[in-house]
């Protein structure tokens, strides 16, 4: 089995880096240069800098889900190892489609070198999807209830159902924070066994998911004030329903899915400009990075494994 992973390996990492410049390729062409330049030429400096920097937390935060995820499986590794394999398989997840799948394949390409297993990856994988959960759920409960008004306008649902949505996000991550309070007896699904975190690694999953997703609400907030007078937590709610809607379609990047929800909830101004901003600055950038990370970590693998039989010669 071992040879056999070895033999397919090289073929699978050419897989992925083709898949990653395919992906890029095709995004771009959906667009002129002419389009994208004056696009990006329309968005104030201080604001595409804004944007950037929210994207970058963005990233920031998801390297928590990770650095948290090890502490969860029991095999904590170094905060820069952590990032680099939550960087390199996000930004290339969220463009590929099926993140749940295609980020977890990049992730089991790291962590397996790094002496986890493959049920210890299967639960990290598992502890991050859940952190992605909670921070969505976080947001969206406090979108509905801060502007209830706002809510119920973009949504169309009575006011009493935006209430009773907003109360519910809340009791389900309160509901995630007793059980990991009270409750020790594992969850299994055939040969795995799921243990609910320690309390403060569940409260560290909150904050952490909660952030993740206001900043990328704070990414395209940027983006489209430049463009309209929006307020933050529309926006905010905006992106809650648009990413719900991208992850059931599976949709590589939520391609046409974030940008078409968010013209249809938000019909007031022309926003392709800066729905293509935030598609360049939270997708695209971090794609073409993460496909370097990737390459040069092939790289740097073969290059090790090329090197040990001959320094073993020289020792014997």
């Amino acid at each position: 089995m071992h040879s056999l992973s070895r033999r397919w390996a090289p073929l699978v990492t050419a897989a992925a880096m083709a898949l990653a410049g395919f992906l890029l390729y095709r995004t771009l062409s959906r667009y002129s240069f002419d389009q994208i330049v004056a696009s990006v030429g329309a968005v104030p400096l201080f604001r595409l800098a804004l944007a950037g920097a929210c994207a970058a937390a963005s990233y920031l935060c998801l390297t928590g889900f990770d650095y948290l995820a090890l502490r969860y499986v029991g095999r904590p590794l170094s905060y820069p190892k952590a990032a680099l394999a939550s960087f390199t398989s996000l930004s290339l997840g969220h463009n590929i489609g099926l993140a749940f799948l295609s980020s977890g394949a990049v992730r089991y390409r790291f962590y397996s070198r790094w002496g986890l297993t493959v049920s210890q990856v299967a639960k990290l994988i598992l502890f991050c999807g859940v952190t992605v959960g909670l921070g969505m759920t976080a947001l969206g409960g406090s979108a509905l209830l801060l502007r209830p008004e706002l809510a119920q306008k973009i949504t169309g649902l009575n006011l009493l159902v935006v209430l009773a949505l907003g109360w519910a996000c809340f009791a389900a991550v309160a509901s995630y924070l007793v059980v990991a309070a009270f409750v020790r007896r594992p969850l299994k699904i055939r040969n795995l066994s799921f243990e609910a975190p320690p309390l403060h690694l569940a409260i560290a999953q909150v904050l952490v998911g909660s952030a993740n997703f206001a900043f990328v609400a704070a990414c395209l907030y940027q983006a489209i004030a430049a463009v309209a007078d929006v307020a933050y937590i529309g926006v905010a709610s905006v992106y809650v329903i648009a990413n719900t809607t991208a992850l059931i379609s599976h949709v590589p990047g939520g391609l046409g899915v974030i940008e078409s929800v968010v013209m249809y909830l938000l019909p007031q101004a022309d926003l392709i400009g800066s729905l293509i901003v935030f598609r360049v600055v939270y997708f695209l950038i971090p794609l073409a990075l993460g496909s370097l990370s990737f390459a040069l970590s092939e790289i740097a693998l073969r290059s090790r494994k090329l090197s040990m039989p001959h320094k073993g010669g020289i020792s014997s």
